[in-house]
């Protein structure tokens, strides 16, 4: 009873640490007042899926490291991100996780994706030796482009999501693109035509119907991905503005970034503050057990989520959102129309209907840009590279 107690005070105590603001606090697209809500927000914090270094993993790749210290931050993040996405996708928004309390299969099916080892679809392992084909090596950092771009190579395996993830680049959102991805199953129409649907393998644990209903629908989920750079060497002021209300959208899956070579995941704001999930902590990894379900706790920052100041932000950024139908990504381009009118707020990105003729025009299921561009757009994207110029508009 002692140790409960303590427990309870502890986080009580530390909790204290959270501003007394009258400012509201925005998690992921959701609004809540630090006075009468403190329990509500820490728990929101707490069910988000939060991934940290490990140790003791199996090697990568066979022979390569066994813990990502030192050089795995971004893919954490990255992960993060991605589970919010996966999260959405097969438990809610407002899914919530409680300690002790049994949590159902999807749940354990969300987590197994991100287990490390090398045949999860989402592991270190995965995202490490997907990123060689990007130019990386494994146990190079990687910046927000980066792995964004070996997430959506990884995200095609995952049948069980069934996700269009796109990402949006030179700082431009094409909606035709969009639709012409997440319209992409149309033709699945009849059973014959998907062959696979007649497996139980890709259900992954969910019931056969499920996957099929899913798999007939006219829009897949969609994940997008809008990497930045919103200043130089800071953050302009200007776009904390528009920043912040991406935060305040239902369909937010949060930003990934941090300070120079140090990633966090955002997931929220108070006043001028960014509340994020920290993955620099080093945990030893978990082992499922025969049933598939894992010990989580780990999984779950149990603390009150760390702040920092938004004029500290690396100017080096990815915006994700999530739009589980197309009634949910029309809503998210008229509220990003209409961001574009509030005064004070310069727009971080631009939505536009079809794609500019300067623009080239890539094969939208392409997954493999070629090096040159991969490269071009590594230079521009990723802060551990600050070799670019400026070049006069």
């Amino acid at each position: 009873l002692f140790l409960a107690t303590l427990t309870y005070d502890t986080l009580r105590f530390e909790y204290e640490d959270f501003p007394e603001t009258k400012e509201p606090v925005w998690i992921l697209g959701r609004k809540y007042s630090v006075f009468t809500e403190k329990e509500e927000i820490l728990l929101d914090v707490t069910s988000r899926l939060w991934f940290t270094y490990r140790k003791n993993f199996p090697a990568i790749g066979g022979t390569g490291p066994t813990s990502d210290t030192g050089w795995g931050c971004m893919l954490r993040c990255g992960q993060m991100i991605f589970a919010q996405a996966l999260v959405c996708r097969h438990l809610g928004r407002d899914w919530r996780w409680i300690k002790g309390k049994r949590q159902m299969d999807n749940y354990f099916n969300v987590l197994n994706a991100f287990i490390d080892k090398k045949d999860s679809y989402y592991s270190i392992h995965q995202i490490a030796q997907m990123g060689v084909g990007e130019g990386k090596s494994i146990g190079q950092w990687y910046g927000p482009n980066t792995v964004a771009q070996v997430l959506k190579k990884l995200a095609t395996f995952d049948t069980w999501s069934s996700l269009a993830v796109h990402i949006a680049m030179d700082n431009t959102v094409v909606m035709e693109e969009i639709r012409r991805l997440c319209q992409s199953n149309l033709p699945c129409a009849g059973a014959a035509a998907c062959p696979a649907l007649e497996s139980d393998v890709l259900y992954n644990g969910c019931p056969e119907d499920v996957g099929l209903r899913d798999r007939l629908a006219l829009w897949k989920p969609l994940v997008l991905l809008i990497p930045l750079r919103l200043g130089l060497t800071e953050i302009n002021e200007a776009y904390i503005e528009t920043l912040k209300h991406c935060f305040m959208m239902p369909q937010s899956l949060g930003v990934i970034g941090g300070k120079p070579n140090s990633a966090h995941y955002f997931i929220g704001y108070v006043g001028e503050e960014l509340i994020y999930l920290d993955p620099h902590t080093t945990q030893p990894a978990v082992e499922p057990s025969e049933s598939g379900c894992l010990p989580d706790e780990s999984f779950h920052c149990q603390h009150p989520p760390c702040r920092m100041s938004i004029a500290e932000l690396d100017p080096s950024i990815a915006v994700g959102f999530f739009c589980n139908t197309e009634a949910d990504f029309n809503d998210w381009c008229q509220q990003i129309k209409k961001l574009s009118l509030v005064r004070g707020a310069l727009p971080m990105f631009e939505l536009v209907e079809r794609q500019p003729s300067h623009f080239s025009n890539p094969d939208v299921l392409n997954l493999t840009p070629d090096s040159s561009d991969a490269d071009r757009l590594e230079r521009f994207f990723d802060s551990e590279d600050e070799d670019f110029e400026i070049l006069s508009l």
